[in-house]
């Protein structure tokens, strides 16, 4: 989004694991590197070089869409049913995997909107979901705040465990879906990581679950969900950030 505007720049190619950027541009590259610079990435130049009889990358357009939309709709069933399942259970845990679920729909939501869409587009619903998921997570933390200061009822550590291990297997199936389709795009790679991270929270309210079986109280279940919902906070002041 910083350098769709400069007219010089031919594609880019993202290696996000691995924190690299290869521009294909003609003229100089000082104005590029200056954009960059003021996202505060500590960017350095590894390589500048000629390249003659450049061809792009192939359109996957198309492919990537469908993708996402399939990601998308399994991360929209399961924040339904956690979301559910969590207030029935009175599992803020639960709860905080749902808004973690939520939050991602809305990334698979905004990846969909940067196949091929224009840069107004993009900044205008990384806004306003930005704020939505502030919201979220805001909502979330005084809940849990709530929780810690009264006296709640010890939630239900099966629904916990089973619904979560359910949650598992669909994060699962969405990395590996992203991971089939090779894809080098950069909304592709990012959508990957939010899942690799869903998959690690999965089993963090797995174990929340076993520890609240075994000490027979909420507080397991508290913690894991002030920490998720610190994650879907800080996921939202990037996107907002992301937006300016």
């Amino acid at each position: 989004m910083t350098l769709a505007d400069l007219t010089n720049i031919n594609s880019l190619d993202f290696d996000i694991a691995n924190r690299q950027l290869t521009v294909f541009h003609i003229n100089n590259h000082h104005q590029i590197l200056q954009r960059l610079h003021n996202l505060k990435f500590d960017t350095s130049i590894i390589d500048s070089i000629s390249v003659d009889n450049y061809i792009p990358s192939t359109d996957n357009t198309n492919h990537d869409k469908k993708l996402l939309w399939q990601v998308l709709i399994i991360n929209l069933f399961f924040f339904a049913l956690e979301i559910t399942t969590g207030f029935i259970s009175n599992s803020m845990g639960l709860v905080a995997d749902s808004f973690d679920m939520f939050a991602d729909s809305l990334v698979y939501a905004l990846a969909l909107f940067a196949v091929g869409g224009t840069l107004t587009r993009k900044k205008k619903i990384a806004k306003s979901a930005g704020y939505f998921q502030f919201v979220l997570a805001l909502f979330g933390l005084i809940e849990v705040i709530r929780r810690f200061i009264g006296a709640e009822t010890i939630p239900s550590f099966q629904p916990m465990i089973i619904i979560s291990l359910l949650a598992l297997i669909g994060n699962g199936l969405c990395l590996y879906l992203l991971q089939k389709s090779k894809s080098k795009e950069a909304h592709m790679q990012a959508s990957m990581i939010f899942t690799s991270n869903d998959v690690i929270v999965n089993f963090g309210v797995i174990i929340a679950g076993v520890l609240v079986y075994v000490t027979n109280s909420n507080y397991p279940d508290l913690i894991v969900g002030t920490i998720v919902f610190f994650i879907v906070g800080q996921g939202a002041f990037k996107i907002l950030k992301l937006s300016k």
